[in-house]
């Protein structure tokens, strides 16, 4: 600086000269600020405000779709033979053979076990002969009978003797008779030393091996058929939720399901359903004092002998429908102590809370009995994406068809926001 002032002459209007260049840069800066700064704020406010809008959350809905819902309880239970006997020794003695095949399937009146039958046949044998003896005494005293009777007429013989020969001839028939009740008592006890089967169904393991003495002095179990088709399933359920499902279907909110006897299907530990459907019995008359639990008892086929005594099964009852009923997703339904609410998807794709009304659950689904009507669009997923507003602000959302977990996405047309039906109330 100091050398460009040198090099300048030193007169009075060399320096007036160069700050009048100096202002005139800086007002030009000064003044093209001004220009943006003006320019700026003439932007439109709309467009800012459009450059910041998003589009409407998109989220998944189903369409209500009311029909007969069968009322569907799971219940835990067990299973259980329809028939079991316990096949014991009533004869005593040493068993000699097993004639079976342990875990197989046998007949009603098959062999199964072979006890010592000698001295049975032997006690057989003897009251056959005392039958013998009999007869032959039943002959001499008839004889003696029918040779006094013309004797007698004739005085020839006293009343006396004709009296003692028709006693004698009695007690010989009399004879005779408990004979031939031995002789069918030693029959019995020898079919006793063969033991057969009382009824079909499959047997299990022998309980004794041969050459081990049995029935000497109480009835020695020797093993157990069970008939395990058709196998019988016991299972209970609330004293409460019973008298409520009555009092519903004697009020007719609830219809019976089906003419006949309520239909059942079971489910394995393994959660898949056995595939032969079942028939509910009876339900117990007495309520369990110490459980609220009243017993249920069904029975289910099972021809493949898939299904075993003891096996743990969980049982899907229908014993009523609900008609107009709706099954919607249990995650569309917000619960809370002031009641149930779902949110409803308007024709203009306004978001809208809607009370309910709930009855039992479906598996996943919860059973609607009021608050809904065919055609509307209930917003099951897609809440994480609403924007946060006041209270009251009106929420507009894209609704798109509901897909549920591991379902195969349907195409739809892009320009389409239409729905998925809800799943469908079928008969269970």
């Amino acid at each position: 600086m100091q050398r460009l002032t040198d090099d300048l002459p030193l007169h009075s209007s060399s320096a007036p000269r160069f700050r009048t260049s100096t202002c005139a840069v800086a007002a030009a800066v000064v003044a093209g600020t001004l220009l943006l700064s003006a320019c700026g704020k003439k932007e439109d406010p709309g467009a800012a405000a459009a450059a910041h809008q998003q589009p409407p959350a998109q989220v998944g809905v189903v369409t209500v779709q009311p029909g007969d819902v069968g009322l569907v309880t799971e219940l835990p239970g067990r299973l259980e033979a329809s028939r079991i006997a316990e096949i014991r020794a009533r004869a005593a003695g040493i068993l000699q053979k097993r004639l079976f095949t342990e875990g197989s399937d046998v007949k009603a009146g098959q062999r199964l076990f072979q006890i010592d039958s000698a001295p049975y046949q032997a006690t057989l044998e003897s009251a056959q002969a005392s039958v013998a003896q009999a007869e032959a005494n039943v002959g001499q005293t008839r004889a003696l009978v029918e040779r006094y009777r013309p004797l007698v007429a004739v005085n020839a013989v006293s009343k006396q003797e004709f009296d003692n020969a028709v006693a004698s001839q009695k007690t010989a028939e009399a004879n005779l008779a408990a004979a031939r009740a031995s002789v069918t008592t030693a029959r019995i006890n020898l079919g006793y030393a063969t033991v057969t089967a009382p009824i079909s169904g499959r047997i299990g393991r022998a309980l004794v091996t041969e050459g081990a003495l049995v029935g000497q002095g109480s009835a020695t179990e020797l093993a157990v058929v069970q008939q395990i088709d058709p196998l019988y399933v016991n299972f209970t359920q609330s004293a409460s939720d019973a008298l409520k499902l009555k009092q519903a279907l004697d009020s007719g909110k609830y219809q019976k399901a089906g003419k006949g006897a309520a239909g059942l299907s079971v489910v394995l530990e393994d959660g898949s359903t056995y595939a032969h459907k079942g028939r509910l019995l009876f339900t117990d008359l007495s309520v369990d004092p110490t459980s609220g639990q009243v017993t249920l008892r069904a029975e289910i086929p099972n021809p493949e002998r898939l299904l075993l005594p003891g096996l743990y099964v969980r049982v899907r009852l229908e014993q009523a429908q609900l008609d107009n009923g709706v099954l919607l997703p249990q995650q569309a339904v917000t619960r809370s102590a002031k009641g149930d609410i779902v949110m409803v998807v308007g024709p203009d794709n306004h978001l809208a809370p809607r009370p309910v009304k709930l009855g039992p659950s479906q598996g996943t689904n919860w059973v609607v009995t009021d608050g809904l009507k065919a055609g509307e669009k209930v917003m099951v997923d897609g809440f994480q994406k609403l924007p946060r507003g006041k209270p009251g602000d009106p929420i507009v959302v894209n609704p798109v068809p509901w897909q549920p977990e591991g379902a195969k996405p349907a195409a739809a047309p892009a320009s389409a926001a239409a729905s998925a039906p809800a799943a469908a109330p079928a008969k269970q």
